[in-house]
C-alpha cells in the first residue's frame, strides 16, 4: 500500500494510517522510509509518502472498503471534482499478491506505479526484486527506467510498526490448546505467520484409527490413543529439541498432556491406568511450554465449527463427548501450579474473521 499526505502534521497522519491499517486490515511486515516529494499535477504543499507491505486474510474489494473507511476516519473528504488536490491522507493498493484486477473502482497493480517516483522509491526500499505482474520488470528496474524527474528526499524519522508492540521475544515455546473445533490450529497458523514462529501441528489426518474410532469407539479407543501418544511424543521431541534458530519461537496446536486428557475420556479404567504409566515415562523427556493457552469455546459453537469444516468422520461427535473433553482440560489445568497457564474465553470472539478479536486475543496471551 502507498500512503501520502500533505496537510497538517504529515508524519502523524502517516503513523495513524499505519496503525489503523494494522488494526483493521492485516499485519504489517515492512515499512519503507518516509520521503518528501513535491505535489504532482497541482499546486500544493510537499507530500510525505511511504509504502507498507502487509498480509491480510481479506479479499481485495474488502481491503478497498476498509481503506476508504480509514481515510474517512482520519478526516479525508473525497471530492467528485476532476484532478488532484491536497489531502490529509491518501491510501492506495499497489499490489495484491500477483493478482491483476481491472474493475471500475479497483485496478491492481495500481496503473500509475511506473510514473510515480514517490511510489517507486519506497517500493524499492522494501521489495526491489518484486516482479510487476503486468510489465514483468522488477521494481528496481522500473525505478531506473522511470521518466519521473521529481526530487524525492528521504526523511530521517521512521514510522513505527504496531506489530513491534507485541513482544514474543521471551517466549520460546507456546502451546495453544482447546477442544475439538475451538480454532487452535487457525490461531497457530496466524501466530506463526505474524511472528516468524516454527509451526508444529498435530498430524491427526495421518492417523488411520481416527475415522474408525468415531465409528466404533470401544473397539478402537486404545489403538487410537496409543498411536497418538507415540506420534505426539516423536513430533514434539524432534521438532522442539531441534529448535530452528532462524525462527523466533515454536508454536504448537497441542500440548503433550492432551494425550492424557483424551485417554481419560475414551479408555476403560484398566486401559487408562496402563496408558498413564507409559505417558509419564515418555513425558519426562519432553520440553514444557513457556506459555500454555487453553481456548475455551462453548459447546454449541464447537458443534457449529465442526460442522462448518466438514470432516466426514467428525459428523457423529456429540455435545456430551465435547463436554467431557472440556471437563478433562479444566481438571488438568486446575491441578497445575503454574502462572504460565491461561484460560481464554473465546465464546464471543471470531478471531479468524474479525481482526480486532485476533488482536484482543494477542493482548490476553501476552498479558
Amino acid at each position: 500500500m502507498a500512503l501520502g499526505t500533505n496537510l497538517g502534521n504529515r508524519f502523524e497522519y502517516l503513523q495513524r494510517a499505519v496503525d489503523a491499517i494494522f488494526k483493521q486490515i492485516g499485519t504489517i511486515t515492512n515499512i519503507s522510509a518516509v520521503y518528501q516529494t513535491p505535489a504532482l499535477g497541482f499546486d500544493g504543499a510537499d507530500f510525505l509518502n511511504c509504502v507498507v507491505a502487509l498480509h491480510t486474510q481479506y479479499p481485495a474489494k474488502v481491503v478497498l472498503s476498509k481503506i476508504l473507511s480509514i481515510e474517512k476516519a482520519l478526516g479525508r473528504h473525497r471530492s467528485k471534482a476532476a484532478g488532484y488536490a491536497s489531502r490529509v491522507i491518501d491510501i492506495d493498493i499497489l499490489f495484491y499478491n500477483q493478482d491483476i484486477i481491472n474493475q471500475a473502482d479497483l485496478q491492481v497493480p495500481h496503473p500509475q506505479i511506473a510514473h510515480r517516483k514517490f511510489v517507486l522509491q519506497p517500493l524499492v526500499d522494501i521489495a526491489p526484486q518484486l516482479l510487476h505482474p503486468v510489465f514483468q520488470n522488477t521494481l528496481a528496474d522500473m525505478l531506473l527506467q522511470s521518466a519521473d524527474s521529481s526530487v524525492v528526499v528521504k526523511q530521517s524519522k521512521l514510522l513505527s510498526n504496531p506489530l513491534d508492540r507485541y513482544d514474543f521475544s521471551k517466549i520460546n515455546y507456546i502451546a495453544i490448546e482447546g477442544n475439538i473445533g475451538a480454532g487452535k490450529t487457525s490461531l497457530c497458523h496466524m501466530l506463526s505467520t505474524d511472528f516468524n514462529a516454527k509451526l508444529i501441528l498435530e498430524r491427526f489426518k495421518d492417523n488411520p484409527f481416527l475415522p474408525k474410532f468415531y465409528e466404533d469407539p470401544q473397539r478402537y479407543a486404545f489403538a487410537l490413543e496409543m498411536s497418538f501418544l507415540a506420534d505426539r511424543y516423536q513430533q514434539l521431541l524432534e521438532d522442539i529439541t531441534q529448535f530452528d534458530l532462524f525462527n523466533e519461537c515454536v508454536v504448537a496446536d497441542y500440548d503433550a498432556y492432551k494425550s492424557l486428557i483424551f485417554a481419560k475420556v475414551t479408555l476403560q479404567q484398566e486401559e487408562y491406568n496402563l496408558y498413564k504409566k507409559l505417558f509419564h515415562l515418555m513425558h519426562k523427556e519432553l520440553p514444557k511450554p513457556d506459555v500454555y493457552i487453553y481456548l475455551y469455546q462453548n459447546t454449541a459453537r464447537l458443534l457449529e465449527n465442526i460442522k462448518k469444516r466438514g470432516r466426514s468422520y467428525e459428523e457423529g461427535i456429540e455435545a456430551d463427548y465435547l463436554q467431557k473433553i472440556n471437563d478433562g482440560y479444566l481438571e488438568f489445568i486446575k491441578n497445575q501450579y503454574s502462572d504460565s497457564i491461561k484460560i481464554i474465553d473465546i465464546s464471543g470472539l471470531d478471531f479468524v474473521e474479525n481482526r480486532s478479536d485476533y488482536l484482543r486475543l494477542l493482548d490476553q496471551i501476552l498479558a
